[in-house]
């Protein structure tokens, strides 16, 4: 008997940096784009030479090599949703706004404004904020910043779980596109994070982890609600299913130890 293949899986295709320990960037992506049953595509940024809690070293592609990889991607797979992390200069910020604003339409856009590592390190170069804010986040269905990335956008601080409602309106206000505030930054016993849409406002509320590494979960969080889209999920539920997806790996981490140091890991899956 001959068995028939089975249905090809969507498409995601992450734009991000190489997290040489797998905890972050386009690595961390694949591992949730996997986990949701969606067939990973990278466009690779930076090669960035890290451990969570240290950044050592970022040598940023060139801005034609980034072209070529999501050229090439677009001809040849049905890229259902592109999520973006760490672009790090203007240059690869201009190049990855052409290429995505040429194909508008055809995709779900989920920007992660990465600008700073866990660890504290730049992660973005301070020219290039006013090329997010011009020519990226305006493309995009939905943006994810944390609270820093938020007080950074808004040229305010974002003042707790209580401000957190009207600062993603401002931010959708200012950039026309949902906005998914992440309150993980926050102190408190819940993890908070505000979905803003046209529809309305969300929260999303789940115990805190104490005590747990927090290397990546930015990055998983938005490769996550990428995958709910490229599956055709709503909006509301892809940031809902992320979230719960995202506190799973984080009580599930790995962690191993080398002398007094330990480093540790989300479970994807």
């Amino acid at each position: 008997m001959t068995r028939r293949p089975s249905a090809a899986p969507p498409v995601a295709l992450t734009i991000a940096g190489s997290d040489n320990s797998c905890g972050a960037g386009a690595q961390a992506d694949l591992k949730t784009f996997s986990a949701f049953g969606v067939y990973g595509l990278t466009a690779i940024t930076c090669v960035v030479s890290e451990v969570p809690g240290r950044v050592e070293h970022v040598q940023a592609v060139t801005p034609a090599v980034l072209r070529s990889q999501i050229r090439i991607l677009f001809e040849a797979y049905p890229i259902a949703a592109v999520k973006t992390g760490m672009l790090y200069s203007r240059a690869l910020l201009r190049v990855v706004s052409e290429e995505l604003a040429d194909r508008l339409g055809m995709f779900h856009l989920v920007v992660d404004p990465v600008m700073v590592a866990s660890s504290g390190d730049p992660l973005l170069k301070p020219d290039a904020v006013r090329a997010y804010e011009e020519e990226l986040l305006p493309l995009a269905d939905v943006i994810t910043p944390n609270l820093d990335e938020a007080a950074v956008l808004l040229g305010r601080r974002v003042k707790g779980r209580r401000d957190m409602g009207a600062a993603a309106r401002e931010l959708r206000g200012k950039y026309g596109c949902a906005v998914l505030l992440k309150g993980g930054h926050l102190r408190g016993r819940d993890a908070v994070d505000v979905l803003c849409r046209k529809e309305g406002v969300d929260e999303f509320v789940l115990p805190r982890l104490p005590g747990r590494e927090t290397h990546g979960t930015g990055c998983t969080l938005a490769a996550a609600v990428a995958a709910g889209l490229a599956k055709g999920r709503s909006l509301r539920t892809a940031s809902l299913e992320a979230k719960k997806f995202l506190h799973r790996a984080m009580a599930r981490q790995w962690e191993w130890r080398r002398g007094r140091t330990a480093t540790a890991a989300l479970r994807h899956l």
